[in-house]
């Protein structure tokens, strides 16, 4: 359905209209989410976070342009201002930097806060503003607060210097909302979201310095001024295809994959000013939808600049990647419903590492399902990216994910532990080895250890120490059939969610906790009669051989390198789907290798029995749409499946075929 331009306009001045006032105060979430640093990562998710940390994203401020300290400082480029990677780099190091325990990084974050607040103006605008006639825009400066904020969650000393200077910047932001939406434009319309939880998560909820009503003021003028995401995930509105060739009824970005992503948060950020309903079900009905229409097997959705459809040579960029985990741990911690928590888990293991090299030295701009090559693209399948988008480099396309990617998997282990509201319990979310330390309702202090190599196994041991007694409360994946649990050596039984969460009463002392969760190899439906293969957390794919070649090189660091990979064996496959095979080879050490994403390195795979078939190539890059009811060209043969994180080159949606007829 299209909307006219009259209508449109009406609509705006309706919802910008002054005088609706929410309910005092704001409304409480589901969960709590813990302080920076009291979760950590163990195992192979430690050392994953170390692989990052010691791959390009811990070395961007040594050299990379857009970031190194003598540029922001000196003004040589247009983001120093805090325009866009300044902010980026900075949110996501900054609980990089913590939970790898690196001095090296946290003495960077903390530079870089003090040189921005130490810029901070009289009128309260946040600087530095370095070289520049540009006008005063908000939404730059909305990443360098989530930094900010994840700085005194750490560190609460910072407070003292933090907060008042963020109050300072509310009034100013304040009154140039109130004046005809002064700082705002397309980006900023679209992205208020980010500065709504701002004032929400650190001022209000904590540091309100009698300011509540000039803070909720802020909300509702944010809300007021930007993009009416209530209607963007009406299902009468909400593209049901690739959006290229459609007409938005609303502003243009908000079909955009990154503003999405973002815009996921909107309405659960808009709930808690107005508490209404109807914001968490609008909000709820938007996710299903993005994913019914634009969603992957890899669990995220398709946004090749803009919402792609369902088609598996179709791209999804990597800033979409984490700021969709970010925004669907919020969802969460908002509403509660378990269909967050399972998606971003999966978004976690799958989509993410599969767009990063094993040493994450290289990152794509542009991820496929069915990936042939990974190269200049001719001809390129992507309507608004360009053809160098799904190399393997330094900034491929747009340099914005290279400054941003590195939050996907600190923002992950933060939020994998949260409290009820009255912090009688703990809630486990996101599987995986974890550690942490907090403190619940009444003092209680309570030390948990969580050691598994999930997702590469199915096995959970937990050693829980706590002072007193308290609920603790675990997600059990929709995934998972005949889970069990047992507790304290007790026999094992089956596992009872409600909600997707199985709740245990743990005792003062030590309790120790044993699930298995198991799942069965399944099948998803995808276009063209084709299907995607899962076996609980994990997405599985053809990993393609390749060759390598280095396209560039970055004059200052070496190790930042621009690859074309090119498959050296046949990928025209189809399936026969009644021979899948689950296989499982745990490493003798209980150690996974390092890193764990890459060809061949994952303990699981699925042996599958298939053919060739006849399956065109657009030009010398990418597969065409999966061939409808396909007949085998050549004999009959095995194949292996393997975790898509792991894969490259890769096909993850397979033609069917019938091999025992």
């Amino acid at each position: 359905m299209r909307l006219s331009f009259t209508t449109i306009s009406i609509f705006l001045s309706l919802i910008r209209a002054p005088g609706v006032v929410s309910q005092t105060g704001l409304a409480p979430k589901q969960f709590l989410n813990l302080p920076l640093g009291e979760v950590k990562p163990a195992g192979w998710l430690h050392d994953q976070l170390m692989v990052q940390t010691n791959g390009l994203a811990g070395h961007e401020h040594d050299f990379y342009d857009y970031v190194a300290e003598t540029d922001w400082t000196g003004g040589s480029s247009y983001y120093s201002n805090l325009e866009e990677a300044g902010s980026y780099w900075f949110n996501g190091m900054v609980p990089n930097g913590v939970l790898a325990n690196d001095a090296t990084i946290q003495s960077q974050t903390q530079y870089f806060l003090d040189y921005v607040l130490d810029h901070q103006d009289s009128t309260g605008w946040l600087g530095p503003e370095v070289n520049t006639t540009k006008p005063r825009y908000l939404w730059g400066r909305y990443p360098f607060f989530f930094g900010a904020i994840q700085m005194v969650e750490a560190n609460s000393s910072l407070a003292g210097r933090v907060v008042p200077a963020l109050h300072t910047f509310v009034k100013l932001a304040n009154t140039m909302l109130h004046n005809n939406g002064e700082g705002l434009e397309d980006w900023t319309n679209t992205r208020w979201e980010d500065f709504v939880m701002t004032l929400q998560w650190c001022l209000y909820d904590f540091y309100p310095d009698g300011n509540e009503e000039l803070l909720l003021d802020t909300m509702q003028l944010l809300k007021s001024y930007g993009d009416p995401w209530e209607e963007v995930f009406k299902e009468e509105y909400f593209p049901k295809t690739a959006v290229e060739n459609l007409t938005n009824p609303f502003p243009f970005l908000t079909w955009h994959g990154v503003n999405m992503a973002e815009g996921l948060k909107a309405l659960p950020a808009t709930y808690r000013f107005t508490h209404n309903q109807s914001d968490l079900d609008a909000a709820s009905l938007g996710w299903d939808l993005l994913f019914q229409y634009h969603g992957r097997p890899s669990g995220i959705f398709a946004a090749d600049e803009y919402l792609a459809g369902l088609e598996a040579a179709r791209g999804t960029e990597l800033c979409l990647v984490v700021e969709t985990m970010f925004s669907g741990s919020y969802l969460y911690q908002v509403i509660g419903d378990p269909k967050f928590a399972d998606r971003v888990e999966r978004v976690a293991y799958n989509a993410l590492p599969a767009t990063l090299t094993g040493d994450m030295w290289s990152r794509q701009y542009l991820q496929q399902q069915n990936q042939i090559a990974a190269k200049n693209m001719n001809p390129d399948p992507f309507p608004t990216d360009g053809s160098y988008s799904n190399v393997f480099g330094l900034e491929p396309n747009y340099p914005c994910c290279t400054v941003n990617h590195p939050q996907g998997y600190p923002k992950f282990i933060s939020n994998a532990f949260v409290t009820s509201p009255d912090k009688t319990s703990l809630v486990h979310v996101y599987l995986g080895p974890f550690s942490t330390q907090t403190t619940l309702a009444d003092g209680n202090q309570v030390t948990v250890t969580v050691d598994t190599l999930y997702p590469f196994s199915d096995t959970l041991t937990t050693t829980i120490e706590a002072a007193g007694a308290f609920t603790y409360r675990v997600r059990i994946p929709s995934w998972v059939a005949n889970g069990t649990i047992s507790v304290n050596g007790a026999q094992a039984e089956a596992v009872s969610p409600s909600n997707g969460l199985h709740s245990v009463s743990v005792a003062a002392g030590t309790t120790t906790i044993v699930l298995n969760l198991p799942a069965e190899i399944t099948l998803e439906p995808r276009p063209h009669g084709s299907v995607a293969v899962h076996r609980g957390p994990l997405h599985y794919a053809f990993d393609i051989a390749r060759t390598q070649k280095v396209l560039a090189q970055n004059a200052q660091e070496a190790r930042a390198v621009d690859l074309e990979f090119d498959a050296t064996v046949p990928w025209q496959y189809a399936l026969d789907t009644s021979s899948l095979r689950f296989q499982y080879s745990p490493p003798a050490s209980g150690v996974l290798p390092s890193p764990v994403y890459d060809s061949g390195l994952p303990p699981m795979s699925i042996s599958a029995t298939a053919c060739q078939i006849d399956w065109s190539v657009a030009g010398d890059t990418f597969a065409s749409p999966p061939p409808t009811s396909p007949e085998c060209t050549g004999p009959t043969t095995n194949i292996t499946l393997w975790p898509f994180g792991a894969t490259k080159l890769r096909i993850g949606e397979f033609p069917t075929v019938n091999l025992t007829a």
